[in-house]
């Protein structure tokens, strides 16, 4: 739930969450945004600090959105479904199929794992190779 309407929901002094706790590390935004630009491509400070606020407040947005859905059904955890569908509900359609695809192929791999492991801590079956 945004409580804030048209005012900043990420105001440290309002919220009493410290800044460095509410932010993603710039280290890895500047990973991130270097991906995209060719290798050569400088990135000043400012525009890494302003991407940093900005990915933040977006992923706020969305997931007190999923939250809020969560609440409402009287679920205390948010899964990868509520943010999906958050995204959804907020118009942000072209990232919720994509991430909707990813997760299903995810908890696929989560399953091949689980499976890999078992077999792997079964007991042998010659246990007399052992001795």
């Amino acid at each position: 739930m945004v409580d804030n309407v048209g005012g900043s929901s990420s105001n440290p002094e309002n919220s009493g969450i410290r800044e460095q706790d509410r932010l993603l590390p710039i280290a890895n935004v500047g990973r991130i945004m270097k991906q995209i630009l060719p290798p050569n491509a400088k990135i000043s400070k400012e525009s890494k600090e302003t991407m940093q606020e900005c990915v933040s407040e977006f992923i706020s947005f969305v997931t007190s959105e999923a939250s809020e859905k969560c609440r409402k059904e009287r679920r205390k955890t948010v899964n990868g479904d509520d943010i999906c569908w958050a995204l959804g509900s907020l118009g942000f359609d072209d990232y919720a199929d994509p991430l909707r695809r990813y997760l299903h192929r995810y908890r696929e791999l989560e399953v091949d794992r689980s499976a890999i492991q078992e077999r792997g801590n079964s007991p042998s079956k010659d246990k007399d190779a052992e001795f």
